[in-house]
């Protein structure tokens, strides 16, 4: 939508709105660089000090910040969700596809729902189902017997292996690969023979995958993403691997093979976990965590050392090359008190 009317938005928004309705807005904008006819949002009173020189058209605040605003204002409980849903309204991103292109590759035996819009040298091969409002992009390829539910896109160059299942109004960026084989081979005195991957990837519903990620297909048992999963650009997602509801994976994460994560936790960015264990539901692995055990209790988890001067980073490197020496001298100093 490129505009809208104050009042409407506030209606859509659920919010309270003070001030002129009859306002146009055009656009979202930043407090610092918001100007007329756009909307801006106060997400923290910290801030409340720029609301003196900022030049949007309208705030959304909560009513806390409400005398602190010379322009119209939204009161809502939640600035930054409302801003989540406003966006989302006044959302101008273009559609992936639109119709079907005469370059696109559809098998005649694929079956694609009502208003399905294929880009422009895509692929869809035997036996695969579209559902309703699907949007496949351009260059994408779709492999025999997949599944995509309804209102589900895909932009540029996405591959979906065969057999995959994908849930409804999904969104996965540009040049992500889902179903490729797993990390999965037999060693014969040296030689790596390969383990055909016999499953597949099941994902739920409301799931969106950043760009370039590559979720793995199953070596027997499947990979599973559940419903309302985030997952960032450039992750990794190894064969077998099973996350569980509205879990958050970002940037750059690394997970093995046959590691179950739990409902409702967060990784953070660059983070490195181990296969074959379990991480329970509401754990939250702050950014370059390396997880080597299971984690059982909800909670924050942290690893890793934080950046330093490099000076002060060396004194901290030998410190821990000496750990178990340093452990073996305070024991005996310990043990001396102890008699004493």
């Amino acid at each position: 939508m490129s505009s809208i009317r104050l009042a409407d938005l506030a209606q859509q928004l659920d919010a309270e709105l003070h001030g002129d309705g009859e306002l146009v807005i055009s656009g979202i904008a930043s407090m610092q660089s918001a100007q007329s006819g756009q909307i801006t949002f106060l997400s923290n009173s910290r801030y409340r000090e720029q609301l003196g020189i900022c030049k949007a058209s309208a705030v959304v605040l909560t009513e806390a910040d409400l005398d602190f605003v010379n322009s119209a204002a939204l009161v809502v409980k939640d600035p930054y969700l409302t801003y989540a849903r406003m966006a989302q309204i006044l959302d101008t991103t273009p559609q992936p596809a639109k119709d079907i292109a005469p370059s696109a590759a559809i098998d005649a035996s694929a079956k694609l729902g009502a208003n399905v819009a294929i880009g422009a040298n895509a692929v869809i091969e035997s036996g695969v189902e579209l559902g309703d409002n699907v949007v496949i992009g351009p260059g994408c390829f779709v492999g025999k017997n997949s599944r995509i539910g309804a209102g589900t896109r895909l932009w540029a160059n996405v591959t979906v292996y065969h057999e995959i299942q994908i849930g409804e109004r999904c969104l996965i960026q540009s040049g992500t690969v889902i179903g490729a084989d797993g990390f999965g081979y037999a060693n014969d005195r040296g030689n790596w023979v390969k383990i055909p991957q016999l499953g597949t990837v099941i994902i739920g519903d409301r799931v969106e995958i950043g760009a370039c990620t590559t979720i793995d297909r199953g070596a027997l048992d499947n990979t599973q993403i559940g419903n309302g999963v985030i997952i960032d650009n450039q992750c990794q997602i190894a064969h077998n691997v099973m996350i569980g509801d509205n879990t958050a994976v970002a940037g750059g994460v690394i997970m093995a093979g046959s590691l179950k994560i739990g409902r409702y936790c967060m990784i953070g960015g660059a983070s490195v976990i181990n296969g074959h264990m379990e991480i329970c539901d509401k754990v939250t692995v702050t950014g370059m965590g390396m997880v080597m055990r299971p984690i059982t209790e909800p909670g924050v988890y942290s690893s890793g050392i934080p950046l330093q001067p490099n000076k002060t980073w060396r004194k901290t490197a030998a410190l821990v090359m000496n750990i178990d020496e340093i452990s073996k001298r305070l024991k005996n100093i310990e043990r001396k008190v102890d008699k004493d």
